[in-house]
Parts: structure tokens; sequence; C-alpha cells
């Protein structure tokens, strides 16, 4: 642990730093190109899988270098096939990372931040406060762990674990990026998606990348005395203003953003609830995802019953908008939405 605190983790070079490593080791230059397939497209772990190397210089690598990879503390496995990690990094700070898996596609849910500074009332990441921010490379590193850990390609990524990408704004980019390089883990900008509390600078900011990332907003309430309840963390961010930034966003992108809206029993599902929705929504380019609550031991929120949650999909439906029941992953392992949150796992 010491030894790989004083190295240099080789993933966060560039080529062209990389290419500086191979010539002062006096190897030559194509080595370079067998170097970055290693740790760009194969995503290596260990110099010990650069078979293609020379020993000598695998060994030269191992004494200047790590792989700063987390370290699995503990493991769930859900009923519905989700898999729940508690991942460590080397300065001890962890965080979990949630593996779906449904019908040859695997989606991953990673955390942007080590716990969350948003306070929302109903999610059990903000209890203890924010730790720190994450790298871009341990956003990533938690996709490989899931991809390694099944076996499988990961197809889909959401950015809706631990913390709020737009409070680490620079490294969640950067993550994005090396996601979807196509060099790399070439997975589609479509298939990137980064849900915010509704961080109105970070929404501007992201409606001017070049890419087709997927937006999400978590909404939870178009009362803005009810939002300020739930996510007293943007409460500045007021709803109008919310909507002017997501409407600029649609006109700058044309691509659809989605609200999460996690129905509450007495709280966001009344009716007055249900209509300053449908009204916030209304000709607008979005798509609704209506999810029940999930149950955070200590919380005193409850989830709403289903029938009302399909009562609001049909009303919402018949103004035109797009909505969906969104079935909750990973609930009995504590995997779900609102859920995850820094501790060791009882197992």
């Amino acid at each position: 642990m010491e030894r790989s605190h004083r190295l240099q983790d080789i993933r966060t070079l560039s080529r062209d730093e990389l290419a500086d490593v191979v010539a002062e080791l006096g190897q030559p230059a194509f080595r370079t190109k067998q170097l970055c397939v290693w740790i760009f497209a194969k995503q290596a772990t260990s110099f010990d899988e650069m078979t293609n190397l020379p020993k000598k210089l695998r060994d030269q690598l191992v004494e200047r270098f790590v792989f700063g990879v987390p370290t699995e503390v503990a493991k769930q496995i859900s009923r519905d096939g989700s898999r729940k990690y508690l991942l460590e990094f080397a300065d001890g700070t962890s965080v979990e990372t949630v593996g779906m898996p449904s019908r040859n596609k695997l989606s991953v849910c990673v955390s942007t931040q080590a716990g969350c500074a948003m306070g929302c009332a109903f999610c059990a990441t903000g209890f203890n406060g924010l730790s720190r921010s994450l790298t871009a490379r341990e956003i990533v590193d938690q996709v490989l762990h899931v991809a390694r850990d099944f076996d499988e390609r990961v197809t889909s990524v959401v950015f809706m674990g631990q913390g709020e990408p737009f409070a680490n704004f620079d490294e969640t980019v950067a993550a994005l990026r090396i996601l979807n390089d196509p060099d790399g883990l070439a997975i589609g900008a479509r298939h990137l998606t980064v849900s915010t509390c509704g961080v109105i600078p970070g929404i501007r900011r992201f409606a001017e990348l070049p890419e087709q990332f997927t937006l999400a907003i978590s909404l939870h309430s178009a009362v803005q005395a009810t939002r300020n309840k739930l996510m007293p963390g943007v409460k500045k961010y007021t709803l109008p203003r919310l909507h002017e930034a997501i409407q600029l966003y649609v006109e700058k992108t044309g691509r659809r953003p989605s609200y999460e809206f996690a129905m509450i029993d007495g709280i966001n599902d009344t009716n007055p609830e249900m209509e300053a929705l449908i009204d916030f929504c209304q000709g607008t380019l979005c798509h609704v995802n209506l999810i029940q609550l999930n149950d955070t031991p200590g919380s005193l929120m409850k989830p709403s019953p289903m029938k009302k949650v399909e009562t609001l999909q049909k009303r919402l439906q018949m103004h035109g908008i797009e909505t969906t029941i969104r079935n909750s992953r990973g609930n009995d392992i504590d995997a779900a939405c609102g859920q995850l949150k820094q501790r060791h796992m009882h197992l």
C-alpha cells in the first residue's frame, strides 16, 4: 500500500507520455502502441497480462508504475441477478457500485463521489455527507470491475450512484469520454446517462458537449415547497430556472432528457403534485420515469402504492407525456436508487 501511494498509476498517462516512457527506457517506438492497446483497449490491470512485451520492459515498468485498481471489500447478489460491490481505493475511500444484467445486456450504476453533499431527504447516500469526489479513473474502474466480475461487456452506464455528478463535472466528463472512446470500452454515448439533482450550471455546460450523452434529472416534485424539503441541496436552483435550463438543453442538443420521479406516499403522490408534474412536462420534449420509493432503513418516508403510480402514469400519458414505470433493481440488497452508502455490508 505504501509503495502504491508513491508510484503513479500508469493508466493516468496520455499516449504521448507513454511514448516518452518507452523512449526513456530505450525501447523501440512500436512498444508504445502495444502498451496503449493493453492499457486503453484491453483495460489491463497488471503488467503480467502484457505478454507481448519483453520481460525486462515489464520489470522496468513495475519499478515505476502501478495499476491503482480498487479492492473489492464486499459483494452482494440480488434475487434479480444484480450485484452490489463495495470497492475501496488506495487511500481507503470506498464507494458502492451496482451491476445489472438483463437479456444479453449489462448495465452499471457508478458513483461519482464518495458520499454526497446534497442531503436529499429520501436518500441513504447523503446521511453521512461527502467524503471526496472521485477521479475519472476511479469512476471508470467501477465499470471495469463489474465487467470483469460478470465476464461480460458492459453495454450501458448510468451515473446514478453516490454523489452529484455535476458537483464533480470535469472528472465525470473525462470518465464519460474514456467509456465512449472507440479505441477503449466503446460504449455508445446514448448509452451513457448522467443523473443530476438539477445543478443548473452543470446542465448548461453539459448542453455544450459535442457527444450525444444522455441527461436525467432527479425531479421528485414539481412543487417548489415539496422539492425544497425533499432536496435541500438544490433549493437555490428553483423550478422555473430549472425548467428554462432544460429547455435550453433540448434546443441546443435536440435530445430528450428524462425526469426521475420517486413516488413517496402522501408527499408527492397527491392530486396537486400530479397536476404540477403534468404542467411542468406538458408540451416539452421529455420522458418521465416513475419509481416507487425504495425503503431506506431509518427513513419515515414510505413508497406510494403501485395503484397510485399507475394512475399517475395514465394521467401523464393522457397529456402526451412519455412515461415509464421503472422496476427497482437490487432492492433486496439495498442496491436500488437512494439506498447506496459507504458501509461494510453484512454478507
